[in-house]
């Protein structure tokens, strides 16, 4: 195997990581992860002109092991606190490989019940990648985390422009979770209605009207809503 094919790897899914982070609801966790990548596979690149080049092996154990930590951190983003989808598919890419060539390797100097196992290994890991591709870049919808981002620019004061609180609360809505469709409305309301668009308040005020009106939401957000706006200069983005 060719180092080169690894350098290709690492930076294209670092450089997708990167992009891509801008379409979540908080692009931190993503961007980071993208940016160690990057920066690792620099230095690796770098240490190709040394007198004793960068061997394969060391490409291997660190996308296994930074592939792994990639999982653990991303799918407790995905799963629990729900506020991206990307990294663990990419890192279940970078760990999938690096462990499946890992195998490969050694496979010549396995025992038939080792040869066994490491295949059944290697299909668990393609099933549970293939799982995380569909539930994470194919699915991955972030309703309530867009919501949360949306009250977080609120309460910077940030309402229009990229990741602002109109962006935000405009993606926080889904099919699946209709419940949450009524806090990004009355947040959108609210904003509009403060920043002067009447025909825009309105408009957000009859999606509400018609799912039950303000009733339909807690009364504990839409006094954050409130509070955040009202520290807000009128007509204005800043203080």
């Amino acid at each position: 195997m060719e180092t080169w094919w690894f350098f290709t790897l690492e930076f294209a899914v670092a450089l997708a990581l990167i992009v891509m982070s801008k379409r979540q609801p908080f692009p931190g966790p993503s961007k980071r992860y993208g940016l160690v990548l990057l920066i690792i596979g620099l230095l690796l690149l770098l240490g190709e002109a040394a007198p004793r080049p960068t061997g394969v092996q060391v490409h291997l154990f660190f996308l296994l092991i930074y592939g792994a930590l990639g999982l653990v951190r991303g799918l407790q983003n995905m799963l629990k606190s729900r506020d991206e989808v990307i990294v663990a598919p990419f890192a279940g890419i970078l760990f999938s490989i690096a462990a499946t060539a890992l195998m490969s390797e050694q496979w010549s100097e396995l025992s038939k019940f080792e040869e066994y196992s490491a295949f059944a290994t290697i299909v668990v890991i393609g099933g549970f990648q293939t799982w995380l591709v569909f539930r994470g870049l194919l699915i991955g919808r972030l309703p309530l985390a867009w919501s949360k981002a949306g009250l977080v620019a609120l309460q910077r004061g940030q309402l229009s422009g990229e990741h602002g609180a109109l962006e935000c609360f405009e993606k926080a809505w889904d099919l699946e979770e209709e419940h949450i469709n009524p806090m990004a409305w009355v947040a959108l309301q609210r904003i509009h209605t403060f920043l002067g668009n009447h025909s825009e308040s309105k408009h957000w005020s009859l999606r509400l009207t018609e799912i039950g009106g303000e009733g339909a939401v807690a009364k504990e957000w839409i006094e954050t809503i409130e509070f955040a706006i009202s520290h807000m200069q009128p007509h204005g983005e800043e203080e």
